[in-house]
């Protein structure tokens, strides 16, 4: 029998599904326009179409071939270290390998159809956006919000209907999940399915965020710069390259990071439930209710797709306001107050004895994701003091640009740190004091009751799932972002009236905040989720080592004593005094830079052919600048492309092959110690990188607002230079890393069985 709780997240993600797919055809609906925006339109369309096939195609054929290196992989690990001791479970085996294989594929093609329909929806809303500015700024908003909302509705949505759908097959393939044992095969197999979306998700990121930038700091650096001429000016041969960047970095990167955040933290979910069930069908309790802590990501999701609809209505739909930002941050609080209500609902009714405790640790993660975004417009707002502070230094030299935005960014790693904190240890604590049965309290880790500690991972689980409870609007205000910047670049370039290019003006620089602020967000929901995957693989390795599976006649079962031990045994290794273990955590924190410097280095690369490119073509035909020539877009739009898809596949394989060998090499405490000092130094580089570079590119629009000599002055041409190193940062290495801290969760849950080899155990005992 499938479990109702299975079927609410089923009907809740295809409710969701419904509505992105009315709102996209109203959208479609809308006027497009004059002739000259259309082609303008149609050229930014027909390349971000182009792009993203292509880019699809080679991510799919890679996900294919990981898939069977994946599949063959744990079946190898599992051959060698529990098939000799118990040749029964060879059935087992071979359908765990299979089912994780095929869900690293389907995994992969959920998270590139994210991704696709973000941009899609953002490159049909752009025009018609531009379009709706003629009748006025909220006309423009509403049609840019509800554009948005596409992406804001389809992610959480996807994600959810695609676990429980995918739950419900893999239980009927497996047999009914009621047992502890056939329970955890069938989220393994899921766990393949969050590795999948991790995997597109970094390279649809990485490669978007190549792309965007190769073009823009090309059209910076010449145009701005060394030519003088504005931004989004036709006669720029990189401007087209630079709109199609919006939307595949900005839209269908962030479309498929945010996805794979939210399927990540609901299966990490579901495993630390996992081991809660586990302990209480061990203790004697309902299985009913004990499953509940199993099924709770189901019902949150549900919440999460309900509480965007306010959002939405709010953000498109509010009457008179002075300042575009005022709709949406009333959209935010509308869904944040939705959630909360949800949240209660979900947990008074489901956990009954224990609600408090957990409905508090939730409620902490979304103050916590309320903190981070404020702190984010502190740092990076239109005219924040941070970012003033930029601008004025921008008058003196480029050189102390720089200094004071690496100075900015360096100094916003310290509040979000400490808010993740908090909200971590209030979280576990919370869980930790739930009245929950104490289950084998003679077992301990430290002086914590095993069950206890438990318990304690559970809250952190349910702040995670409370911060993001706020994905749908969040990720609604991001898809706006390209499509007011799109829309502003469209009125420039078909030379539309300063009124109605006046009226798109707020709403691009309000685009570039809500950017800002959900790269704040997922960075924030990443380090939020760091300590929940880490417990996810630390017991779902222990429920995967061959001293736990204990066969009994033809019943496979997992023994409690053993599971306690082995956890035991997992936890005292990952000690500092081993050298193994040492050694793993520094590669850990070197990793993230190694990943950047791969990044930023295929930027430059792009950028230069693309600054080369664009001053050939001044230089070939003088008539561009004069207005009697046009340039040739499709030239800068193949150099973006090309450099995109060529250097994605590096960085990614950085990420890929790091874990693989300090697993084989160490086995899974090194893997676990890998993943501790990546994620230490993945939060800090990332928020440094990202709201630094939002700083510089805000100092920049500032001046050009007319502060400080306006456009044309020393101080410009400055903070252009700060913009231009700033943009790479913010959009391709920065967004990245937490993309990265995830797949490095998700590679060691889904690789448990090849650690299991661990090459060198008789060297590091």
């Amino acid at each position: 029998m499938i479990n109702p709780l299975v079927l609410v997240g089923l009907s809740a993600g295809l409710a969701g599904i419904l509505i992105s797919i009315f709102i996209y055809l109203w959208i479609q609906r809308q006027p497009l326009g004059d002739e000259n925006m259309v082609n303008v339109w149609s050229a930014i369309r027909e390349g971000a179409n182009a792009y993203m096939k292509r880019q699809i195609r080679t991510i799919l054929l890679f996900s294919a071939v990981i898939s069977v290196v994946v599949a063959l992989s744990v079946y190898a690990g599992y051959s060698i270290k529990v098939l000799p001791a118990h040749p029964e479970l060879k059935g087992e085996v071979t359908l765990e390998s299979i089912l994780i294989g095929v869900s690293v594929l389907l995994g992969s093609a959920a998270s590139l159809t994210a991704a696709f329909l973000s941009m899609d929806a953002s490159t049909k809303a752009n025009v018609r956006t531009t379009e709706a500015a003629k009748k006025g700024v909220k006309y423009a908003l509403k049609v840019a919000v509800l554009g948005g909302s596409v992406l804001g509705f389809s992610v959480p949505s996807v994600s959810v209907f695609a676990l429980a759908l995918l739950f419900i097959v893999y239980s009927i393939i497996v047999g009914e999940a009621a047992t502890p044992f056939n329970l955890r095969v069938v989220l393994d197999g899921l766990a393949g399915f969050a590795f999948g979306a991790s995997l597109s998700a970094l390279f649809a990121q990485i490669g978007g965020g190549i792309y965007t930038k190769a073009a823009d700091v090309g059209a910076d650096l010449v145009g701005k710069v060394e030519v003088g001429i504005p931004e989004d000016d036709p006669r720029n041969p990189a401007v087209i390259a630079d709109q199609v960047g919006d939307n595949v970095g900005d839209c269908a990167g962030r479309g498929a990071d945010i996805f794979e955040s939210v399927t990540a933290e609901m299966l990490g979910t579901m495993i630390v439930g996992w081991t809660v069930y586990f302990f209480l069908v061990e203790a004697g309790y309902p299985i009913t209710e004990a499953l509940s802590f199993v099924f709770l990501p189901f019902l949150t999701g549900a919440v999460r797709v309900i509480a965007t609809i306010p959002g939405v209505l709010v953000s498109a739909y509010q009457g008179d306001f002075k300042d575009p930002m005022e709709p949406l941050r009333n959209g935010v609080v509308a869904s944040a107050v939705t959630a909360v209500v949800g949240f209660f609902l979900v947990f008074y009714f489901l956990m009954p004895k224990v609600w408090a405790y957990f409905f508090m640790a939730s409620l902490a993660g979304i103050v916590a994701a309320i903190i981070i975004v404020l702190v984010t417009n502190y740092y990076t707002g239109r005219e924040a003091k941070p970012v003033v502070e930029i601008a004025e230094a921008s008058r003196v030299s480029p050189a102390l640009t720089i200094l004071q935005g690496l100075t900015i960014g360096m100094n916003a790693t310290f509040i979000p740190i400490i808010v993740i904190a908090l909200t971590l240890l209030a979280s576990f604590a919370l869980g930790m004091t739930a009245p929950l049965p104490v289950v084998m309290s003679n077992y301990t880790i430290g002086s914590i009751p095993i069950a206890r500690f438990i318990y304690g991972i559970y809250g952190t689980a349910a702040a995670t799932l409370g911060m993001l409870s706020l994905a749908g609007i969040i990720m609604t205000l991001d898809g706006a972002g390209p499509i007011t910047d799109n829309a502003s670049g469209i009125a420039e370039m078909s030379e539309l009236s300063p009124e109605v290019r006046g009226r798109l003006d707020p709403l691009d620089s309000i685009g570039n905040v809500t950017k800002a602020l959900t790269k704040g967000y997922a960075m924030g929901s990443a380090a939020l989720a760091a300590l929940l995957l880490f417990q996810a693989f630390i017991q779902d390795y222990v429920a995967r080592n061959p001293a736990v599976i204990q066969v009994t006649g033809t019943d496979a079962s997992l023994n409690l004593g053993s599971f306690i031990s082995v956890m035991d045994y997992l936890l005292n290794h990952l000690m500092l005094m081993r050298a193994d273990i040492l050694v793993s955590v520094l590669v850990g924190a070197m990793l993230p830079f190694l990943f950047s410097s791969l990044a930023l280095r295929a930027v430059t690369k792009a950028a230069w052919n693309m600054v080369e490119e664009v001053r050939r073509q001044f230089r070939e035909k003088p008539g561009i600048l004069k207005g009697i020539e046009k340039p040739d877009y499709y030239r800068a739009v193949d150099i973006s492309t090309q450099f995109a898809l060529k250097n994605m596949i590096t960085p990614t394989l950085s990420v890929i092959l790091t874990p693989l060998i300090i697993g084989l090499l160490f086995g899974g405490p090194a893997v676990g110690a890998l993943v501790i000092g990546a994620t230490t130094s993945g939060i800090v580089l990332a928020i440094t990188m990202m709201w630094g570079g939002a700083a510089w590119d805000n100092a920049k629009k500032y001046i050009e607002a007319g502060h400080l000599g306006g456009k044309g002055s020393t101080a410009h041409a400055a903070a252009v230079i700060g913009d231009t190193v700033g943009d790479p940062l913010k959009d391709t290495a920065g967004p990245s890393l937490h993309i990265v801290i995830k797949l490095l969760n998700t590679i060691s849950l889904v690789f448990i069985p090849l650690y299991m080899i661990w090459l060198l155990q008789g060297v590091f005992p």
